[in-house]
């Protein structure tokens, strides 16, 4: 939640600047490998700021559910309670931003949050559940 919300409070240029900077690596990186590659950095730089919306709920998603299931909390409700927090977090980042000169809230940004924490939601439960029955399988019962 920190890092969400220290790259959500940076300005627009300073933002703009980081992202832009994963862009030019990446198409450094693809023409050395591609040479006649035609890549549009500008383009570029928007797929790199809204994966960047995409991974970090993804990771967001199962720490949470992590923290509820060491909580006590299962089943449907610890799955209800996680996407609550992640979409409400998702919601509340996107209304911090509309405070930071030169951002903005959009909700596309919102969906793409938790279409994020919901597929690392359902990763850690398949992880979860291959774990539990490798257990029992590896125990013999």
């Amino acid at each position: 939640m920190i890092l969400i919300f220290n790259l959500s409070s940076q300005v627009a240029q300073q933002s703009n600047q980081l992202s832009t900077g994963i862009a030019e690596f990446i198409v450094k990186t693809v023409e050395r490998i591609v040479p006649q590659a035609d890549l549009d950095i500008y383009k570029l730089n928007n797929l790199v700021r809204k994966s960047t919306h995409f991974f970090l709920y993804l990771v967001f998603g199962p720490l949470v559910i992590n923290a509820l299931r060491k909580s006590g909390v299962y089943g449907y409700r610890s799955i209800v309670l996680v996407l609550l927090i992640c979409v409400l977090y998702a919601i509340s980042d996107e209304v911090h931003q509309l405070f930071v000169p030169d951002r903005g809230g959009e909700v596309k940004d919102i969906i793409i949050d938790s279409v994020g924490a919901t597929v690392g939601i359902g990763v850690y439960l398949l992880t979860s559940s291959v774990g539990k029955l490798r257990r029992i399988v590896g125990n013999g019962k």
